[in-house]
């Protein structure tokens, strides 16, 4: 059987990172990209980017952005959308670093000109939404 979602509510996102990835529990922390079609529908492939446990680079935001610029330019058609997920160990709530990665995904949409879909964090427990007027929040205790 061939997994083949339709993406047109962040519930459908949400949904889609559910089944996609499972089971949940990590070794070590990624971060996703999904592309989806103005058919809404994703692409066969998604795009693990590894080593992402430090803070996201001060250029990450223009090199990311460069290539999806360079996708959208070349291979993706009219019409077509990203969405982020990061994976890391841990059964904690989003804290500073995954917002501070959230914060540079939503960075490199925009230098894109892409659109983007809420950015998600899987954790071994769950997989929750970091809307992009949250993701620039410190965390509070």
């Amino acid at each position: 059987m061939t997994f083949a979602p339709v993406i047109e509510t962040q519930t459908d996102v949400e949904r889609t990172w559910r089944t996609l990835m499972q089971p949940l529990g990590w070794s070590r922390t990624s971060t996703w990209l999904m592309l989806i079609g103005p058919d809404s529908r994703p692409l066969p492939q998604l795009t693990e980017i590894e080593d992402c446990d430090s803070p996201p680079p001060e250029d990450g935001a223009t090199q990311l952005g460069s290539l999806l610029a360079q996708l959208q330019a070349q291979v993706m058609p009219e019409g077509m959308r990203v969405a982020f997920l990061r994976s890391r160990p841990g059964s904690h709530r989003a804290d500073d670093l995954d917002r501070a990665w959230a914060e540079m995904l939503y960075a490199a949409a925009r230098v894109a000109g892409v659109a983007a879909e809420v950015v998600h964090l899987a954790t071994d427990v769950d997989v929750l939404a970091l809307p992009m007027d949250e993701a620039a929040l410190p965390v509070t205790t």
